[in-house]
């Protein structure tokens, strides 16, 4: 089989890493033959660290490189929807950093257009990819947890001064860029069921962005999600499973190597080495949702098990309520209605 071609769109920090994370995988499974930035400069800079043989100006570029199979979408959140539109239309599959896009709306006509384009989509919600979200999940499937109760999480770190948190214009807020990965844990313990119920509130900047979140989803028989997310200070950065006969956490819990198990055994994982240091936590890792795209490609899927269309609408879904709960709106909302 050749090498699954990917073209990567934005050189930011994110693209970094995620670039750098694919070259730990066999070079005759993954290849990253393009990268596409605003500005050609900041391209070429990113193709000649990353020994990348095509630098683009513009995103339309690569969108119509002949030679990419997938692109990697690192761009700001406002910009997803329409790079995801762009790089479908022209026959790419689509690996998208989460959030997916800005809101429900813009999520669905996306996906949508996947369908119709028959190309694969998925949010980059890496977390779901790691060992030990799989073994959470194969504890839970074989009743282990007994029936999951409860899930505590919490996510925050000082990131009121950063541009793409704190912006509206950029599509900002904790929600989108950190309740992302505390909603899909929720989902992940609850097997994929939506809350028959949300409560959210939250503190706002005078950008009219949410820097901090407090939110519970209640599920179907009973169980509760508790949620936190900070951009003002750092939490504690877990993930608590409470089933009612055991539990389990998971530290780190967006890109954990280390899980405390059901009998109070700590489980450590490790990533291997890379060729340029990394931006963020453990983005090594990124490595194991680049495989699962290869291998649903390969096998003709257009969305993955782990993070299927249907999860992508019902995170979009909830942000979409925390952010109305709590008040903050984007342009996009008005435009864009589910």
């Amino acid at each position: 089989m050749a090498p699954l071609r990917w073209g990567i769109a934005s050189a930011g920090k994110i693209s970094h890493d995620f670039a750098t994370a694919v070259g730990t995988l066999p070079a005759d499974e993954h290849r990253i033959v393009a990268v596409a930035a605003r500005k050609l400069t900041d391209a070429q800079k990113f193709a000649t660290l990353h020994d990348i043989g095509t630098a683009h100006e513009g995103y339309e570029a690569l969108a119509r490189n002949p030679n990419v199979d997938v692109v990697y979408i690192g761009a700001v959140n406002n910009a997803h929807y329409e790079i995801g539109l762009m790089m479908l239309d022209q026959g790419k599959h689509v690996l998208c950093e989460k959030p997916l896009c800005i809101n429900e709306g813009q999520s669905k006509r996306l996906l949508q257009r996947a369908t119709e384009r028959k190309r694969f989509l998925m949010e980059a919600i890496w977390s779901r990819f790691f060992p030990h979200y799989r073994l959470l999940r194969e504890r839970i499937g074989r009743g282990e947890l007994g029936d999951v109760r409860e899930v505590e999480v919490e996510f925050g770190f000082v990131l009121s001064d950063i541009d793409r948190l704190r912006l509206k214009s950029l599509g900002g807020g904790t929600v989108l860029d950190l309740g992302v990965y505390t909603i899909q844990v929720c989902l992940w313990a609850f097997g994929g069921k939506a809350p028959t119920k949300v409560l959210a509130s939250g503190v706002t900047n005078d950008e009219g962005v949410d820097l901090e979140m407090t939110a519970e989803m209640h599920f179907p028989g009973g169980g509760i999600a508790r949620m936190k997310t900070s951009a003002l200070k750092e939490l504690k950065n877990t993930a608590t499973i409470r089933g009612s006969k055991a539990s389990i956490t998971l530290h780190d819990f967006w890109s954990p190597l280390k899980l405390t198990d059901t009998d109070s055994t700590v489980r450590e994982d490790t990533l291997p080495p890379a060729r340029h240091p990394f931006n963020f936590n453990n983005s090594c890792g990124l490595r194991y949702e680049a495989e699962e795209v290869r291998q649903c490609i390969q096998a003709g899927r257009m969305q993955s098990e782990s993070v299927s269309h249907a999860d992508s609408l019902l995170i979009a879904h909830i942000q979409d309520e925390i952010r109305k709960q709590i008040g903050v709106e984007f342009p996009e909302d008005a435009q864009f209605a589910p």
